[in-house]
């Protein structure tokens, strides 16, 4: 039995922050039935390369990065932009626990499809949406995407190499914007669906990339509020702690540059890291016996750091610095990740058996419960695949009805 067996999700958003919230939701085993555009699907179908290949070696329909976002997911095919489509999703709302959506503010109300209207069928209804600016103030009607995001929020600001030595503006990796407010409104989602079931009461759930953006600021947000001065970027090192950063070692063995990452969290740590380093002096230095010391006096310390990491390859100082419990690692690049025997005995690799391909391997969900262990289940390989299942033992569509819908190109 999975944590949220019995509750039903309709989700109607696409690309990467709403599937990623209703991903997590079906992985705690929430039945969620995402609704795609007939033809074509979620625009991340599309996105690619790479794609998943055929037998044949061929390009499928199917990109890694959908394969990536819709796990655990039942695809349902419905225009919502037709009359029928969207009487057939306000059939589907008044079924469901939970409804995601994340269309420009206002487009759900010109179909019909609105919180406002949607509770009159089904007052229970959780409806989350999920957008750039939120549903209200000077910037609602914009739309908003991650790059956007993370530049308007503050976190270019913060990400990539000091000015000082030709550093510039940097965006995180992946799309962390709508990553995190994927996740903030699963968390919302599930405060809201307590709620639900002791007052029968469902709610407007109003996500922004932006708010949490803003929120993904932490500390450094915190920095800013409290002393006033505007946190610039810092590469590798962290704006609050000395050492804590990324240090060249000596070569690696076929002569080319190696690097480690120094993560000392304490003045307790600094002290073993220079027991292990063979500069025991260095903590009864007035300028670096504390971490304020050492952050006030980074411009000192480091270069003496840099000199120090260089005199030992990567793979001595990682052993002896773990050994004496000095907070450190190596830089993975992905294949090393997924070949890494921790990452491996976590689980964080799931094979499939995909109609297209017997092995497929695909990251697996981190959650972790111990008596409601998560789903397992693989993206839809196929657009529409669950389309008449789905209706027909929701809705008690027959096949008459179905064709109708089909004939329509409602379905």
């Amino acid at each position: 039995m999975n944590s949220l067996d019995g509750i039903v999700v309709l989700d109607l958003s696409r690309v990467l922050a709403g599937p990623w919230c209703t991903q997590t939701l079906a992985d705690l085993g929430a039945d969620v039935i995402k609704i795609e555009r007939p033809g074509s699907g979620d625009d991340t179908r599309s996105w690619g390369p790479p794609f998943l290949q055929d037998s044949e070696g061929k390009d499928t329909g199917e990109s890694a990065y959908y394969l990536g976002t819709n796990r655990n997911k039942r695809s349902v095919t419905c225009d919502i932009a037709s009359p029928g489509g969207q009487a057939l999703v306000r059939e589907l709302a008044a079924k469901c626990d939970v409804f995601v959506e994340n269309f420009k503010v206002g487009d759900m109300a010109r179909y019909g499809l609105d919180y406002a209207t949607l509770k009159q069928v089904n007052p229970r209804l959780v409806y989350c949406s999920i957008t750039g600016f939120g549903q209200n103030g000077p910037y609602s009607d914009r739309a908003g995407y991650d790059y956007a995001i993370q530049g308007l929020g503050g976190l270019m600001s913060i990400t990539g190499e000091r000015d000082d030595i030709g550093g510039g503006p940097q965006k995180v990796g992946v799309a962390v914007a709508d990553l995190f407010t994927g996740m903030y409104s699963t968390v919302a989602i599930l405060a809201a669906l307590r709620h639900a079931e002791r007052t029968g009461e469902g709610q407007h759930v109003d996500m922004a990339l932006l708010d949490a953006q803003v929120a993904m600021l932490a500390n450094l947000g915190a920095t800013y509020l409290v002393s006033g001065k505007v946190p610039g970027r810092a590469g590798n090192a962290h704006q609050n702690i000395v050492p804590y950063q990324v240090f060249e070692t000596a070569p690696a063995a076929d002569g080319t540059k190696d690097h480690m990452i120094l993560a000392v969290g304490n003045d307790g740590q600094f002290a073993k890291f220079c027991e292990v380093a063979g500069r025991s002096d260095l903590p009864q230095d007035a300028r670096f016996t504390r971490n304020a010391d050492r952050v006030r006096n980074r411009a000192v310390l480091v270069p003496m750091l840099e000199a120090i990491l260089k005199t030992r390859g990567k793979t001595d100082w990682l052993r002896a610095l773990e050994a004496a419990k000095v907070p450190c690692g190596s830089i993975n690049n992905l294949a090393e990740v997924f070949a890494d025997p921790h990452v491996q005995h976590r689980g964080m690799i799931d094979t499939w058996a995909h109609p297209q391909k017997p092995d497929l391997r695909l990251v697996a969900s981190p959650l972790k419960l111990g008596a409601t262990p998560v789903r397992t289940d693989l993206p839809p390989p196929r657009l529409g695949e669950h389309t008449a299942d789905v209706l027909s033992s929701f809705l008690g569509y027959d096949e008459a009805r179905l064709a109708a819908l089909r004939k329509d190109k409602v379905i």
